[in-house]
């Protein structure tokens, strides 16, 4: 897939800031994604963002960092945070912002240290991309997580966006089909999650984890902390 999100943030960083992002999925139009949001202050920074970094604790692992801008947040609180995304050009941006520890990886690819908290936001877990992928990511990350570590992340339920009732079928109705585009360049079609509590408390148990909603807002999302229960 073509870094075309990573692309985006870099021209943002960079002073070029004329293009718009848009995000196209199966149910409707396309609609523009303010590449901005990946360069909030915390200050800027919605109530469940915030609520999530007072919840960090220990070392920290930023896994889908963006921008960067929630590293830049833990590490000015004085937590040692480490940043990691797929993308070389968010990491370079990130490096440039002054992220001190940086890494272009991807999660599954990742291993050798243990953090007492893993951090996803902007529904960051979405990467699993269906709940097979779900249940996968929870256990891989079970080795990454020190004893009495925790997972941070937000999802939503995204069950309003079918005016005509769920769809019918196997797959999850939260398993969304997207793409980018920026440039006249697009990425090739790719699955993102996004899951109700209902479903993530499930999933949580049946991989070993408790699950705790930690924060609610008013547009269906939530912030979850999982532990693995032994």
């Amino acid at each position: 897939m073509q870094d075309i999100l990573g692309q985006a943030i870099s021209d943002y960083y960079n002073y070029e800031r004329d293009q718009t992002l848009w995000v196209h999925d199966t149910l409707g139009p396309k609609v523009p994604m303010p590449v901005s949001v990946y360069f909030r202050p915390e200050k800027d920074m919605p109530a469940l963002e915030l609520e999530a970094l007072r919840h960090c604790k220990g070392r920290v692992l930023d896994i889908g960092a963006g921008a960067g801008s929630h590293a830049l947040a833990l590490q000015d609180r004085g937590i040692d945070v480490a940043a990691i995304d797929i993308s070389p050009l968010a990491v370079s941006v990130m490096q440039s912002r002054g992220v001190e520890k940086a890494l272009v990886t991807d999660i599954f690819q990742f291993g050798g240290e243990r953090y007492d908290t893993l951090l996803l936001m902007m529904n960051g877990i979405g990467l699993c991309s269906n709940i097979a992928g779900l249940h996968r990511f929870l256990k891989y990350t079970r080795n990454l997580l020190a004893p009495g570590g925790q997972l941070l992340f937000d999802s939503s339920d995204v069950a309003y966006l079918y005016e005509d009732g769920l769809p019918a079928g196997d797959n999850y109705y939260g398993e969304i089909r997207c793409r980018y585009e920026y440039k006249k360049q697009k990425t090739d079609w790719f699955t993102w999650l996004y899951a109700d509590q209902s479903v993530l408390a499930t999933v949580a148990r049946e991989e070993g984890y408790h699950s705790e909603v930690l924060f609610e807002d008013d547009n269906d999302q939530y912030l979850v902390r999982l532990r693995p229960i032994s």
